[in-house]
């Protein structure tokens, strides 16, 4: 028997019934945040299926295998990013209820904007939405780079055709079920890493590097974390730890919580639960590397490991749960980014009944996911891709901690406009200053001096204003 079309033909039969279980919902709540009655364990797993799944699993083993152990400190930089959320995903919780709130942009929108000043509130909307639709993009198009390197060595197919089956998969299932259905598929596939961890990583990595100890034989540069430079390595818990604060799929999940203390449980459960994970994807990478005698495709390196590891039934079994956990993340993003944009861009009033609004999200389901298949074919390095996407997204800490924290957000929005604006500007710039001379500049460092100039902006733009205001009072 062939067990990869076994395990194929059984998950796409689970896939299949918890479609048509979705498909039939009506209920505008379930579809986008679940009812807001989301308990512990089912959140848990499905945030973790996201910070853990295929994209980053697989990219966290190409990091591995270019960089060595400088993918731990991605994890150590989200277990601090998730203490820092534990202390503002109860009052998430609670302004989502009361207020209606979807997503982060929705949030954003709701502190900075007014239906007073519609010009400005579009131009914001847009702004918002606009920059996180294309993070996401590039975190999308990580998935389907990956889903299309699995696909290509299991069936022996070409890199085209497979990212194109991918982006199919990927497309259907996350317009038909909303954000319930990935909930219930996200706990299927975090489960299927977990088992894959335990039958095949551990045992792999042991076997390859005789008990850890060939680790040796990597350049220091890979042991130390440093091979991107000291300054990315500092970096990564001073700024990114932050972007937790701001992931639009972590605010989705809290906002579905049942109640506040589950969305604070949920924060530092799964703070703690994806460290271990950050420290054995790299490792399988640095296996890799140090078995082999040629130079091998960063994304190629989770199939060599488990065609290397395993046979038969087990090997169907991983492969399939990483295509699953690829999903995951996959429909994960693009239902985060589809119902920002209906949200944002074309407005909830003029949408109309829940029928349409349904419609709209579906559309720009489809539309994209073919922009970001476009992106994964034009552009397939998933290291680069996941670093650029989870990296990005820290621009929108200072005016969201500012929207959490202050009472006057509102008064200060042209100035966390022109924060938004800035910090985009300057990493586009920088990024792509590092794509086109990488032995000038590092182009996955681009989010540093971007975070920087972001909050520089929000901070002398509202001390300014106040001190105006202060001497107008005075007078």
């Amino acid at each position: 028997m062939n067990w990869l079309i076994f395990w194929i033909v059984l998950y796409l039969v689970v896939v299949i019934v918890l479609s048509l279980r979705h498909i039939k919902s009506s209920d505008l709540e379930q579809y986008l945040v679940n009812n807001r009655n989301t308990r512990t364990l089912p959140l848990v797993f499905t945030v973790l299926a996201t910070f853990v799944g295929g994209g980053t699993s697989i990219g966290l083993m190409a990091m591995g295998y270019e960089s060595g152990l400088a993918a731990v400190g991605i994890g150590i930089a989200y277990v601090i990013g998730f203490i820092i959320m534990f202390f503002f995903a109860g009052k998430i919780r609670t302004l989502g209820f009361t207020r209606k709130i979807y997503s982060l942009p929705h949030f954003l929108n709701h502190s900075y904007t007014s239906s007073e000043n519609p010009g400005f509130a579009k131009i914001f909307s847009a702004t918002v939405s606009g920059v996180n639709i294309f993070i996401f993009f590039f975190l999308l198009a990580a998935q389907f780079v990956a889903m299309a390197s699995l696909l290509k060595f299991s069936f022996e197919i070409g890199y085209t055709s497979a990212a194109i089956i991918s982006a199919i998969i990927v497309i259907l299932y996350t317009a038909i079920a909303g954000l319930s259905g990935v909930i219930i598929t996200d706990m299927i596939q975090f489960i299927a890493i977990v088992i894959m961890i335990v039958l095949i990583f551990i045992p792999g990595i042991i076997d390859d590097t005789a008990f850890l100890s060939r680790f040796e034989e990597l350049p220091e540069s890979m042991i130390n974390g440093s091979h991107y430079g000291w300054i990315f390595l500092i970096a990564l818990p001073l700024f990114l730890s932050w972007s937790v604060l701001v992931r639009m799929d972590i605010w989705q999940r809290i906002l579905a919580a049942k109640n506040e203390k589950t969305a604070r449980k949920v924060s530092i459960i799964s703070g703690l639960g994806m460290l271990p994970f950050y420290i054995i994807f790299p490792m399988v990478g640095m296996a890799i590397r140090i078995i082999s005698n040629e130079s091998v495709d960063p994304k190629d390196v989770a199939y060599i490991f488990i065609d290397r590891h395993s046979s038969g039934f087990i090997f169907g079994f991983a492969i399939v749960g990483l295509l699953s956990a690829l999903m995951s993340s996959g429909d994960s993003f693009l239902n985060i980014i589809s119902i920002s944009a209906v949200k944002d861009f074309a407005g909830w009033g003029k949408a109309g009944d829940g029928t349409n609004i349904y419609s709209m999200i579906r559309i720009t389901t489809i539309g994209f996911g073919i922009i970001a298949l476009f992106v994964s074919l034009a552009f397939p390095y998933i290291v680069d891709l996941m670093i650029v996407g989870i990296s990005t997204i820290a621009l929108f800490v200072p005016i969201t901690l500012f929207a959490l924290i202050s009472k006057n957000a509102f008064k200060h929005r042209k100035i966390a406009l022109a924060s938004i604006l800035s910090g985009f500007v300057v990493n586009t710039i920088l990024f792509t200053w590092g794509i086109i001379f990488p032995e000038e500049f590092s182009a996955k460092s681009s989010f540093i001096p971007a975070f920087i100039v972001a909050a520089i902006v929000l901070i002398i733009g509202v001390n300014v204003k106040k001190g105006s205001k202060s001497k107008l009072m005075n007078k």
